[in-house]
């Protein structure tokens, strides 16, 4: 853990659509946000990789989507992933289920992880580090392949997908049902740092941000800013320009990325210059190992 604060500002589902790519790239050069995941199956994704080859200072990750998108490899190599369809489960709730009751193989995880972080690293990209869609792999079912897949790939980072305390403290605006849902899933935390460990990996002091998604307005994000401990913390977002392509993605994320968007561009570059004693960094530049 570091003595003083360091935060990776981190956009989710780079390579979606051309208005999620433009915001991510905006936000990295006004020194609004350092790091970004990028979607191996998105619509953009090779518009999003080229230009993540030209922005030198965006870390960019595999976020790896196993439920809702479709996936690298055929169908007929993953059976058990895709169920009865070439396309992944529509919702979490149903791949969590059919995890839980095995139907969904820890092998058939980790050779479509493989292929996505492949893709990546065939496009260019240095991989920083990986995440999930959804943040699946806070199951451990999920985790291990996961962790497998990046390791073999020679990732060293992944996301600690778990938020603190102090970030539920600090995030009042989110409903008690999301809350309830954090605080269960933060039973998983331990069982996740030492799968992390013994893989080998890095990872950060935890995810903020992460109940706050639908709802980060420049309000909410400042409080989490002034709120933050030392360490490194990852905050999650999913900042976009609305654009036409949105209206065709199945997401409930629209307008609230927009207001993400503005949110991270007027308080992260001024928060940052007023408080020297926090640093600006993505996951290629840490190395918190548990």
């Amino acid at each position: 853990m570091s003595c003083v604060p360091s935060l990776i500002v981190n956009a989710d589902d780079f390579g979606l659509t051309p208005g999620v790519n433009r915001s991510v790239l905006a936000l990295q050069e006004a020194g609004a946000l350092t790091s970004a995941t990028l979607m191996a199956t998105g619509g953009e994704f090779k518009a999003a990789a080229d230009e993540a080859s030209r922005h030198n200072g965006l870390g960019v990750g595999c976020h790896v989507v196993l439920v809702d998108g479709r996936p690298v490899l055929p169908g007929a190599e993953i059976r058990g992933l895709v169920a009865n369809s070439d396309d992944f489960r529509a919702t979490l709730g149903a791949f969590v289920r059919d995890l839980i009751r095995g139907k969904v193989p820890e092998d058939e995880i980790e050779a479509e992880a493989t292929a996505q972080i492949r893709r990546l690293q065939s496009a260019g990209i240095h991989v920083t580090h990986v995440d999930t869609h959804k943040h699946t792999h806070m199951f451990i079912r999920v985790l291990r392949p996961v962790l497998r897949a990046a390791r073999r790939c020679g990732v060293t980072a992944i996301r600690n997908p778990f938020e603190p305390g102090w970030a539920l403290t600090a995030t009042p605006q989110a409903s008690s049902a999301r809350l309830w849902q954090v605080r269960l899933l933060r039973t998983r935390l331990r069982a996740f740092l030492r799968a992390v460990d013994e893989a080998g990996l890095v990872t950060t002091d935890g995810a903020i941000g992460v109940l706050a998604t639908g709802t980060l307005e420049s309000k909410a994000l400042r409080r989490l800013l002034e709120a933050m401990p030392e360490g490194t913390w990852e905050l999650v977002c999913h900042p976009g320009y609305m654009d036409a392509a949105l209206d065709g993605v199945r997401t409930r994320l629209r307008e609230s990325r927009a207001i993400e968007h503005a949110a991270l561009l007027n308080v992260i570059p001024s928060y940052v210059s007023g408080h020297p004693g926090i640093g600006l960094t993505h996951f290629g530049q840490v190395g918190v190992r548990r």
